[in-house]
Parts: structure tokens; sequence; C-alpha cells
């Protein structure tokens, strides 16, 4: 099978660039995989598809600010976007532009005070970055929200609360685990009302989500590794459940990855067609980039056909595409 299996054509104006003013109000296609059917609905129709006994899990991880700007000494403009703290509190592996000029050794400055020594490549170019203190806090003052490059904007302050899930509850994502982006709190006590379960586990997003596929081939993908956590009462919650419905692609990984067991790890496990489901029912997700490992996951829960055609359907019907648009609800 080959990635470029999964590529599709996309009108630009579909990608939504800003964020409905309901979190609620986006538009659900819904794919039943055994009828082969697929139904145009809204979101706010997702507690009727809930039944009682159902889990929930959702991804609490929390997006930080990881778009750093600064300037080398010689005033040259750098752009740093933050993948994953090291052990060190102030190391850090990062994407840097321009990646040519910033090899180890060099020294970048940045507002507050702040300065990075770059001491290490990585095998796709990334750096790993030794700052002059350790961060976190600085991040809330001088960092930017990591908006995608396919929204053609700067972030604002409005994309601090809704690049983020309501229920966000642990930094370490460097991207939304966007399929939460719908949910308000009345609509999760809706859920429950239905007779669900919420369980959070956290996977926090990194380059293993949203990573280009540098080979056609889909039997030599690999990913990189993302950390998470899954807690005694969210791994009971799924134990006993009738039916687990995963809220995003990074739930469905973690709950494959850790099969129901609380723990803490690593993951870099890479879903395409033919992968065997051991524990998830259903899949809440959005609409993915062409030619990605996200798509394949979707292709492999819904089915390959299935998915091109609801693609090209989402397409004729105008669906918003990506981290601020639509969604899909795949039984």
């Amino acid at each position: 099978m080959k990635v470029s299996e999964f590529h599709y054509d996309l009108p630009p104006e579909l990608i939504a660039q800003a964020p409905l003013a309901d979190r609620s109000a986006s538009r659900m296609l819904v794919v039943d995989r055994q009828a082969g059917t697929l139904e145009d609905r809204r979101f706010q129709d997702f507690p009727s598809y809930i039944s009682p006994g159902d889990c929930i899990v959702i991804n609490d991880s929390k997006v930080i600010p990881s778009r750093l700007y600064g300037h080398r000494p010689t005033g040259g403009k750098v752009e740093v976007f933050l993948l994953k703290r090291l052990a060190d509190p102030g190391v850090w592996t990062a994407l840097v532009k321009p990646g040519r000029s910033l090899q180890p050794g060099a020294t970048i400055l940045f507002d507050d005070g702040l300065s990075a020594e770059v001491i290490g490549r990585g095998e796709l170019g990334e750096r790993t970055l030794r700052f002059s203190e350790p961060i976190d806090e600085r991040l809330d003052r001088i960092g930017h929200i990591p908006l995608p490059p396919y929204i053609k904007r700067g972030d604002e302050a409005a994309d601090r609360d809704r690049y983020q899930t309501v229920y966000a509850a642990h930094r370490g994502s460097v991207a939304a685990p966007t399929a939460g982006l719908h949910f308000t709190p009345e609509l999760l006590g809706l859920c429950r009302e239905a007779g669900a379960v919420i369980a959070p586990v956290t996977l926090h997003v990194g380059l293993g989500t949203f990573q280009p596929l540098t080979t056609d081939d889909v039997s030599k993908v690999t990913l990189h590794a993302e950390e998470y956590e899954i807690s005694e009462s969210a791994a009971a919650s799924m134990r006993d459940a009738g039916r687990i419905l995963a809220v995003g692609t990074t739930s469905l990984r973690t709950i494959e990855s850790a099969g129901l067991k609380a723990g803490r790890g690593e993951t870099s496990l890479f879903i395409s067609p033919g992968y065997n489901f051991q524990h998830v029912g259903a899949l809440l997700t959005n609409f993915h980039l062409p030619s990605t490992s996200l798509l394949l996951l979707v292709a492999a829960f819904a089915g390959a056909d299935l998915t091109r055609r609801a693609y090209l359907h989402a397409v004729e019907e105008r669906y918003r595409f990506y981290s601020y648009g639509d969604c899909m609800l795949v039984l």
C-alpha cells in the first residue's frame, strides 16, 4: 500500500482559518462502517449517538505557547517551534527557521532576556536547544500559540482559548487534539445524561502526530514517540465500558498502545489499513491533511474505500477542514 493512495484535492477556501463562534456548532459527518452509509448531521447531535455504558475517552493534554520569535546576535530573525522538553528542564528539541544557519554552537536571543544555544541536531533536522533558564513560565509571556501553517494568519489572543479543549489540564502538547475542540461543558453534560462515562487520558501531541511522511511505502513509515499517561480510574472506566468511543486519533493511539492499563509510557504506534483494533468501537475525528498518518489511521478504522467516499462527500458538501473545521463520527 502506498501513502499516495490517500491523496485528495481540497479547495483552499475549505480550510477553516478561524473557529466558529460556538464550539459545538460544527457540522458532523456520520460514517457507519457496517452499513456503508454517510449522514450529514450537526455536532450538537453527538449525544444522540451515545448509549448507556459507553466510555468517551478524551485527551486532556494542554497546548503550550510553543512558537518563539527571536534573532541571532547579528540581527537575523529566527523562528523556534518547541517540540519536547528533555530531562534537563532547560533543554528542548525544536524545529528552527532558518535551519541552515543554526548549527550546533549558534546562539538565539529572545525577548525578556532569554537566550538559547543550539547543542545538537536530529535526524529530521530538529535542533536541541539549551535555554539560559527553564522556560515554562516564560512561554506564557513571550510564546505564541502554534497554529498550523495552513492557517494563514498570525495567532491572536482568542486562540489561547479556542485552540485548546475546554477540559485541557496537563501542559505538554505543541498542537491541539482537535477533535476535542467541539465540546462544551454543556455538551459533555448531555453525554453523561445519555449514560456515558468520560475518561480522560493524556497524550502530549508532538512530532509523531503531525510530522510529514517521508516515504510512500506504508510498510516503511515510522513515527516519533510521544508521551502518554492513563490513570487507574480511566483504565477501569474503559475496562468496564460496553463501548469505547475515542475522541481524536491521539486518544485512540493511546488506548490501542496501552491496552486499557494504567501507567505512563511512550507510543510510536502507526496505524494503517489492515490494523486489527482491539479496544475502540467508535471514533470522533476532524478532517485530516492528504497522505498523512492521521488519514491512514482513519482509513484503517472506517475502511479505505469508505474513507475516500467520506472525504469526497465532505468536499462536495463544503465541510470545513482541518484544526478549526468540522468533524466526522465513525461508527
